[in-house]
């Protein structure tokens, strides 16, 4: 296949981004690229998108170790990679969700933690939790009321709970109901080479 965006957007549903290759499982959303993402390898050349996006996706995936090996294998030298999941505090609300993600996370993609994925060259840039995630969703689902009350309340909580995170997921979680999301952003290692 050709591949011309170096954008790429997995597991994108009913929500695809302009610019980006769209890839998720089922042939009914809007996506450029059908795929099982639990199949490996991958249909993608190694080193070749500078940013992949992957919201919500990786709590439904079975194998974590391989699934962080193929973005490893695909991500350009310096390039990005956005994780968006549910925040653990949240609960397992979805029936098909098989793992729990918190601020620990990065931990266990640097290679000198024992019990973490060995052998990837992805640096840990930053991390970013929300009390009012998916507002896309929400906007559809919830009352104008409800909708932008979340919004005001969320930009305030979320504010300051990112002053401290383990702070925030180990205590103010429960405070306020738990969080609905926890962004990761890691950079390929630049010096990385095939």
């Amino acid at each position: 296949m050709s591949l011309s965006p170096k954008k790429l957007n997995l597991g994108c549903g009913f929500y695809p981004k302009n610019g980006y290759l769209n890839v998720d499982i089922n042939e009914n959303y809007p996506v450029d690229l059908v795929h099982n993402l639990e199949e490996f390898p991958w249909p993608f050349k190694s080193a070749y998108f500078k940013e992949i996006s992957i919201d919500h996706l990786m709590e439904h995936l079975t194998d974590l170790r391989s699934t962080l090996s193929e973005i490893d294998r695909i991500l350009a030298p310096n390039g990005r990679v956005t994780i968006k999941v549910p925040h653990f505090s949240r609960g397992f609300s979805h029936w098909d969700h098989k793992h729990g993600f918190d601020v620990t996370f990065p931990l266990y993609v640097e290679n000198s933690v024992s019990g973490g994925f060995r052998g990837l060259n992805l640096l840990h840039e930053k991390t970013h939790i929300k009390w009012f995630a998916q507002r896309k969703l929400k906007r559809e689902k919830l009352s104008r009321l409800n909708y932008y009350s979340g919004l005001i309340l969320g930009n305030i909580i979320d504010k300051l709970a990112n002053l401290n995170l383990f702070f925030t997921s180990k205590i103010m979680c429960f405070w306020v109901g738990g969080f609905d999301e926890i962004e990761f952003v890691f950079r390929k290692n630049e010096k990385f080479n095939n």
